[in-house]
């Protein structure tokens, strides 16, 4: 028994009394409750995904061009970044808008998904669905790196369900 009237076995329960302990006793359970994942809706998580995946130079590219040609935005805001060639055929396909609905009811096209094949470093081949209503189109770009470091498109292609541009609309 301690001059204080408590016995050592009392101060051993209550983790007490060793050298260098001033606190509580140890937990000696080894359960711990598991964190938890703070909570996201479902539409704040997809708009989360989206955003990330628009920050890939192939999903950028993938909208604008599909904004082009569908209508939804002129051909001059690619200027800066489309090489002269792609701007050239862009000027060519945009006024008949190859990627505009079918039907007026059906929905505005998006990018369904988009892919990429890298054959060397500074070029970047994509390809991307496009889904409007029940049509789905496929649409192929070529992206180069430019010296300024910036992504440039430098080929576009609708695949053969496009009519020759030689044939007047």
């Amino acid at each position: 028994m301690r001059e204080t009237g408590v016995s050592d076995e009392s101060l051993r329960r209550r983790g007490g009394g060793g050298a260098g302990r001033s606190g509580p006793p140890g937990r000696r359970d080894t359960r711990r409750p598991r964190p938890t994942a703070p909570a996201v809706s479902r539409t704040a998580a997809a708009a989360a995904q989206r955003r990330e995946r628009e920050r890939l130079p192939r999903y950028w590219f993938a909208n604008q061009l599909l904004l082009t040609l569908s209508g939804q935005r002129p051909v001059h805001t690619l200027l800066g970044h489309t090489l002269p060639a792609a701007y050239d055929l862009l000027v060519e396909l945009a006024p008949r808008a190859p990627l505009r609905p079918a039907d007026s009811r059906a929905t505005a096209p998006v990018v369904q998904r988009c892919g990429e094949y890298r054959p060397r470093h500074g070029v970047i081949e994509a390809f991307a669905r496009i889904a409007s209503g029940e049509r789905l189109s496929a649409l192929a770009f070529r992206l180069e790196l430019g010296a300024d470091a910036r992504w440039r498109c430098a080929a576009v292609d609708l695949g053969p369900a496009l009519p020759s541009l030689a044939t007047p609309v």
